[in-house]
This record gives structure tokens, C-alpha cells and sequence, in this order.
């Protein structure tokens, strides 16, 4: 582990008092009341990075979203802790891995232990109006929030119950764009003497995948092209990725077609199938980012017209990455790349300069800080992560971490618990279920991570190297504690 980013952590954690809504700056014989940042945080389920046009997609384009990275920071190397939906967002909320926030996985550990001290509470204490709308997925009711309107666990794409500061009321029209009207209304009604934390987190584009109208039939007359490693044998790697019922193919339509077609509308050989399976579940999941791409340009249209755009930060990201057929794979979990990176973009025109790209490796461990940090408040000590803010200004000399850790404790759909660490050139898998087996990729020479080197006799240092770091990064942690 790297000491001077331990350091950094350190210092910074003690480097800025709590401070009420106003800063008061002092000038020679002069003062400078400067009201504290609005905070507006859209996050989406599912959304990979590489289904945005401004990450470089050539199969849809996103030009509201496009727009935030124009006009602010595009974070390329952004990572999650735990590849899943309730733990990611309790990480998000905390600031504290999984394993010390108490949501591991969607079974019995699912249940978000509201008295913990989140992000939202302390600014909340701190003076700051805080809502959150849309899903939530943590069991238990929100809190630290003025406000929450809420999908019940996962929410419906169409005429959606959403619970109200307690009371489920039943919502006519398409998920994503009740989502935005909600904030919107709660936008133009909030108190208006205060600064706002604003949590709009959308269902999208989370399976089922159902497009409203205005975008079904999107891509009706395309033809998706298959990513490279599309038809991955997985020769070389070890029994448990390929020993899952995650593949685009039969497997999927029984999850996620079945009730919509009945039986599978194509026949012949497997490979036809699969073929078939993508293309199907790659249109409806672009038609369905359509829809959230419009929402987000919704919302920055009301930041405009309401003279909101210099003192708002605004953020774009996921709950963590998706699979889009890499691997022959979809949904997420695996500690491969397309499942843990997440897209990651803020602007703020104070402080970051328009069409900046950060390649530093950020975790969603690292949110909470940061968000407390625009707000001028000191972060708990209990917070692992750190604040990212300077890295978003530019300062990219600045000591950071160059290495992080994953671990996913759910076993699912024939996939089980699993740890690793990633650097900036390798990553290092062991499964911790079946045969208890290891992986290790050369990210740099490999990004496609096709060739297990685990095995090659050259790698024997790396291994000591990264399992040794593993361990430092595990006792930091306080894994397994």
C-alpha cells in the first residue's frame, strides 16, 4: 500500500472544520459571503461507461450526458467495490466498504442499517436541504433526507408504485420520466434560502429491459455489432466464470424474455440463438438508455433556466458497470472490468476546467468524502475512502492510491464469492468458491483480460507482490477483522 497516500487520507480527513451553509472569506478590509455548492447526484442502475458516447460508444449516443463531460470532468478509471446493486449504493452512502457498512449481497444482508452515519445526514446537519427520488433498493426506509419518494425494491419500468415519506402511491407513465418529474417539482418547491443535496437515481437500465414508446423501435433496422471477445471460449481460465447462468444465449431469454415472448422465437443452433439474444437484449437496453439520456438533458435544462449552472455540482454515474456481451457475458458481479468500472462525470465550472479527462483510479468508497468536501465538511475518521476533489480540479500530480480491492460476497445465478486486487497494470481474481481458484491478468498487454498468466512461471514474483499488497490493502480495511 502505497504510505503517502495513507498519509494524504490522513491529513485530509483533518485538513477542513464542519462549517454552517456560508463560508465567509476575508479579503484586506473586506468580506466575501460565498454560498456553499448545490449537490446534484444522478446515478443510474447498470449503465456502463462504454454505452455512453463520451466514453468512446460507437453503438448509441448520449449527448446530454455527452454534455456534462464537455463541460466538466470525465473520470476514466472509476471503480466499485462490490458489484452490485444494494451493496454499491450503501458503499456510495458510507463511505465504508461493504463488509463494515453491513449490506454484503440481495439476500439476508440486504437490510441497510439506517443509524449509521451517511453522507446525506451530515449535510443535512450541516444546513443543507437533502432529497433523494427514485430507487433506493436497501430495504429499509431512507434517512437523513428532508424529503424521499422512493421505487419499492427494484420499481417497474410502467405506471410505477413510488412511497412517498411513507405512503405508496400508485404513478401513471414510464419510470424514468416520473423519476425527473419528481425532481423537478421537488426542485421548484424546495427551500430556496438553503443549499440542496439532490439524489436523483434512476431504475434504468436495469433488466427488464422495457423502452417507453417514444424510443421502442429505436434501433429496429440496426444490426448491434458484437464486441470482440463476443464468442470467448474461456480456455485458459478457471472452471467458475464459465460455470454461471449468465451468458447471453437460452439461459437470459428464461430470465429475462420469457415472459414476454413465451417461447423463444428462433430456432436452430445455439450460436443462432445467442446471436439472436444479443441483438434483442442489446436494442432494448440502448432504447431504455435513450429515455435516461433525455431525463438527464430534462434536468439540466432547469439548472439553466433557473440560474442554477456556476453553483451546482452535478454528477453522472452508475451503481457500478455492465456487461454488453464482452465474454459473451451480460449483467455484472465478475471483478472484470466491463463489471466494475462505472461511469463517472461532475462539473462544476468553479472549480473544474470544461472537457477534462482524469485517468486516477477512484472508488465509489471514495463519494462521500468527496461530496463533504464541496460542502466544507471534515469526513469521519470511520469513511475509507478519500476525497477526490483536487483530482477534479486537475491537480493529477497529487499522491494517490494505485492499487485497489474487490470483494463480492453474493452466490447467484452460479456465481460465487470473490476478491482481488486491481493495480494500474494487473489484477489479481481468487474465487473463493468451487475450486477455489486464482486469476491473474497483464491489464496493459491484455485488457481484454483473455489470458490467464496465473499459471506462467514468470509471474511468480507479481503474485508474491500482489497478494502481499492485497493482504496490506485487506488489513487497511480491516477485512476478515
Amino acid at each position: 500500500m502505497n504510505t503517502d497516500f495513507e498519509r494524504f487520507i490522513h491529513f485530509s480527513k483533518r485538513l477542513l472544520p464542519v462549517i454552517p451553509s456560508l463560508i465567509v472569506a476575508g479579503n484586506g478590509n473586506s468580506q466575501e459571503i460565498k454560498k456553499l455548492p448545490n449537490i446534484v447526484i444522478i446515478m443510474a442502475d447498470d449503465h456502463a461507461s462504454h454505452a455512453i458516447s463520451a466514453y468512446g460508444s460507437t453503438i448509441n449516443s448520449t449527448p446530454n450526458i455527452d454534455r456534462l463531460a464537455k463541460e466538466g470532468v470525465m473520470f476514466t478509471n472509476a471503480f466499485c467495490t462490490n458489484s452490485i446493486s444494494a451493496p454499491s449504493r450503501a458503499v456510495i452512502l458510507t463511505g465504508k466498504y461493504s463488509h463494515i457498512n453491513g449490506v454484503l449481497d440481495h439476500g439476508s444482508n440486504h437490510r441497510f442499517n439506517g443509524q449509521q452515519e451517511t453522507f446525506p445526514k451530515m449535510l443535512k446537519t450541516a444546513g443543507y436541504n437533502t432529497a433523494i427520488i427514485g430507487k433506493w433498493h436497501l430495504v429499509s426506509d431512507p434517512t437523513g433526507f428532508d424529503y424521499w419518494n422512493i421505487l419499492p425494491d427494484q420499481g417497474e419500468y410502467f405506471n410505477p408504485d413510488m412511497i412517498e415519506n411513507g405512503i405508496t402511491i400508485k404513478h401513471k407513465g414510464y419510470v424514468t420520466d416520473i423519476i425527473t418529474d419528481k425532481a423537478l417539482q421537488w426542485l421548484s418547491n424546495r427551500d430556496t434560502t438553503k443549499p440542496f443535496c439532490l439524489m436523483v437515481h434512476h431504475k434504468a437500465v436495469h433488466a427488464n429491459w422495457e423502452a417507453d414508446d417514444k424510443y421502442k423501435g429505436l434501433y429496429m433496422n440496426s444490426k448491434i455489432p458484437e464486441p470482440k471477445t463476443f464468442n470467448d471460449d474461456f480456455i485458459g481460465r478457471t472452471k467458475e466464470p464459465a460455470n454461471h447462468q449468465l451468458f447471453v444465449g437460452p439461459s437470459q431469454w428464461q430470465l429475462h424474455y420469457q415472459y414476454r415472448f413465451g417461447e423463444m422465437p428462433v430456432q436452430g443452433s445455439f450460436q443462432e440463438k445467442k446471436e439472436w439474444m444479443y441483438q434483442c437484449y442489446m436494442k432494448d437496453y440502448l432504447e431504455c438508455v435513450a429515455s435516461l439520456d433525455d431525463n438527464v438533458g430534462r434536468l439540466l435544462s432547469y439548472l439553466d433556466q433557473n440560474i442554477l449552472f456556476n453553483n451546482t455540482i452535478v454528477i453522472y454515474t452508475s451503481d457500478q458497470g455492465f456487461f454488453l456481451g464482452e465474454h459473451g457475458l451480460y449483467d455484472k458481479r465478475f471483478m472484470y472490468e466491463q463489471s466494475i468500472r462505472m461511469p463517472l462525470i461532475i462539473r462544476y465550472p468553479p472549480e473544474i476546467k470544461p472537457g477534462s479527462v482524469s485517468v486516477r483510479m477512484v472508488l465509489n468508497l471514495d463519494f462521500a468524502p468527496t461530496f463533504l468536501d464541496y460542502a466544507g465538511i471534515n469526513s469521519p475518521v470511520s469513511m475509507q475512502g478519500a476525497s477526490f476533489r483536487m483530482i477534479a480540479r486537475g491537480l493529477e500530480n497529487l499522491k494517490w492510491r494505485t492499487s485497489m480491492y474487490y470483494h463480492f460476497y453474493e452466490y447467484a445465478f452460479g456465481i460465487g464469492p470473490h476478491e482481488g486486487i486491481r493495480t494500474e497494470r494487473y489484477k489479481l481474481i481468487h474465487f473463493l468458491y468451487g475450486d477455489n481458484d486464482w486469476e491473474l491478468y497483464d491489464l496493459l498487454n491484455d485488457p481484454e483480460e483473455m489470458y490467464n498468466i496465473y499459471n506462467d512461471p514468470n509471474t511468480v514474483k507479481i503474485k508474491k507482490k500482489l497478494n502481499s499488497e492485497m493482504e496490506d490493502l485487506k488489513k487497511r480495511y480491516e477485512v476478515n477483522k
